[in-house]
């Protein structure tokens, strides 16, 4: 049940992404396996990947289950822009993104609460320096007890 579960706490992120509203437009998309080309990159990603699940008894009859969810937000930058003011713009996408979800019950799992975000790497410099292109995770921490 709890690969299941967590199944559908990434879908219930992708829907309450896609229900909000940020300074720059994406549509955000669960995936298992996510690899894209890099001339596919001009436009922003946001990718949910379901990462971990730690179990831990509460009691005879309740578990805690604690669910990590990745939702990495991945651009290729343009080279005629400069390389600093395109990584501001998206650095705040990942803030708005991380405040939004910040507490915010998720669509359609109302037994799943959010217990805590992680933002590692805040981006990847190698990434930037090898393609270019713009990689940042938030790593959201949902909680169920049953």
């Amino acid at each position: 049940m709890a690969d299941a579960e967590i199944m559908q706490i990434a879908a219930a992120v992708v829907t309450t992404l896609n229900d909000g509203t940020f300074s720059e437009a994406f549509t955000a998309a669960g995936a298992y396996r996510p690899t894209y080309e890099l001339p596919d990159m001009g436009a922003v990603h946001v990718t949910v990947v379901p990462r971990s699940l730690a179990e831990t008894p509460l009691s005879r009859s309740t578990d805690r289950h604690d669910y990590t969810i990745d939702v990495a937000v991945q651009k290729r930058l343009d080279a005629a822009t400069e390389v600093d003011a395109q990584v501001g713009a998206l650095m705040l996408l990942v803030g708005e993104v991380r405040d939004y979800m910040r507490r915010r019950p998720l669509a359609g799992m109302a037994s799943a609460h959010w217990i805590g975000t992680e933002n590692a790497p805040i981006f990847e410099p190698d990434h930037l320096a090898e393609w270019r292109q713009f990689t940042s995770v938030l790593s959201l921490s949902y909680r169920v007890l049953r």
